[in-house]
């Protein structure tokens, strides 16, 4: 009788467990983001890459969720480029092309102006411009 082979977990279940790991604000906020990124876009596919960090897709990379001993970073690949009129960014301010979203303990992200934001991001991805 031939014996299944274990399937490597999914991108989806490693984030879950990085959550879980976290077991602590970091864990929820980076729940919260990754939960409002799901709202946004129905179609954003999950990945698991540079040993380690949680990242979303759609028509290329929007944003990483990195977890840090102080804070959550979410950095949108092209967010020089995008329009933040809710001022969302903090961080990466300088560079020419990413922009990131430093979430330290008790901060918050009003949902609202980060959907936008993502969406605003996808459809970025979607036409191409860099």
């Amino acid at each position: 009788m031939a014996t299944k082979a274990k399937q490597p977990p999914s991108p989806s279940e490693l984030i879950d467990r990085r959550i879980k790991e976290l077991g602590d604000w970091r864990g929820e906020t980076l729940a919260k983001i990754r939960s409002m990124i799901k709202q946004a876009d129905k179609d954003v596919v999950e990945e698991w890459k540079w040993r380690g960090v949680p990242t979303w897709y759609h028509d290329g990379l929007v944003c990483t969720g990195e977890t840090y001993k102080t804070h959550v970073k979410v950095t949108f690949a092209k967010g020089a480029a995008l329009r933040d009129p809710a001022g969302l960014f903090n961080a990466s301010l300088d560079g020419n092309v990413r922009r990131a979203i430093d979430l330290f303990e008790g901060d918050g992200v009003s949902a609202t102006p980060f959907k936008a934001l993502f969406r605003d991001a996808v459809k970025l991805n979607a036409s191409g411009r860099r």
